[in-house]
């Protein structure tokens, strides 16, 4: 996947993970896509060594929901963080 599509699906699993977690962050937009861009690595990495999902690499329901739960892994880290 290019540069855009990575953002495009980061933006989208990074509202996807702020919609099940709401909640005030601080960031606004840019951190949610950055959230749901590192989401995608996090929960692409996790699938793989758990063995439940491979590599996030399309577009596709099980790309989206497995960097959707990266990004809320990643959320709740920085919300952990933020209020330590």
């Amino acid at each position: 996947m290019g540069i855009i599509s990575w953002i495009v699906l980061g933006l989208i699993a990074g509202l996807l993970a702020k919609w099940i977690m709401p909640g005030k962050d601080p960031g606004g937009v840019i951190i949610t896509i950055l959230i749901g861009i590192a989401g995608a690595f996090v929960g692409g990495w996790l699938g793989s060594v758990t063995g439940l999902a491979g590599p996030v690499n399309t577009f596709s329901l099980a790309g989206i929901v497995t960097a959707t739960l990266g990004a809320i892994v990643l959320l709740a880290l920085y919300r952990g963080l933020k209020n330590a």
